[in-house]
């Protein structure tokens, strides 16, 4: 059972998403501004949060901004929920933090089924270290390092850059990705796999040139 903060002030869904969750053998606590959701963040840290774009005191954007510049936060699961569909808004909530996204309107078993592959996502077993030349991962403190500096990445794009390093040299398929980063039930679009990549090459900078897209099949980091 995982703890789970909504923040959503329409009270028809976020009542669908809360009965959906607990359904789900969830523990829900549902906020209709930031103001609330802060005030209980300073109290208990939950093991996820649902963040809705638009927000009467705050813009959805601006929280997972603030949680990724907060020690205590920055690796906090977020997804994001929103009614805006075109791709520069869904690059924008991943290059502020989010690690996932979901679009209204949504069914219960999609939403049920995001959170769960994001959860364990979230929990698998930890590598020690992984090395491209001063590229570093300490996957104990899920911790990256470029020359020595360290680099922010959001979960999914942890995720992403453990999977090609492990990998290196290896062509991996887009189907393999999914499954490993995503999970399998997951049902989103594919292109969610190119967003992301794009937001890594951009905060890898000369090592993100590394990460080469192979036509009609997958990427490979060299």
């Amino acid at each position: 059972m995982a703890l789970i903060y909504i923040i959503e002030d329409d009270e028809n869904i976020r009542e669908i998403e809360e009965f959906a969750l607990s359904n789900a053998g969830h523990k829900v606590i549902g906020f209709t501004c930031a103001k609330d959701f802060y005030k209980k963040l300073d109290d208990v840290l939950p093991d996820l949060c649902l963040v809705d774009i638009m927000l009467p005191d705050e813009s959805g954007n601006e929280i997972v901004r603030k949680l990724r510049r907060t020690p205590d936060t920055r690796k906090l699961p977020v997804m994001m929920v929103t009614a805006k569909t075109s791709e520069l808004d869904l690059v924008k909530g991943i290059e502020d933090g989010a690690d996932d996204y979901i679009k209204k309107p949504f069914s219960v078993m999609e939403l049920i089924s995001r959170v769960k592959a994001l959860l364990r996502r979230t929990q698998k077993e930890e590598i020690k270290e992984l090395v491209l030349d001063k590229l570093v991962i300490q996957h104990e403190r899920r911790e990256v390092t470029m020359d020595g500096k360290r680099v922010e990445l959001t979960y999914k794009e942890y995720e992403l850059l453990t999977m090609f390093l492990l990998n290196k040299g290896i062509v991996l398929s887009r189907d393999a990705i999914m499954d490993q980063v995503w999970g399998t039930d997951y049902e989103g679009e594919s292109r969610t796999i190119d967003m992301h990549v794009k937001t890594l090459r951009q905060k890898l900078g000369d090592y993100g040139n590394r990460i080469k897209t192979i036509r009609n099949v997958g990427y490979v980091i060299e």
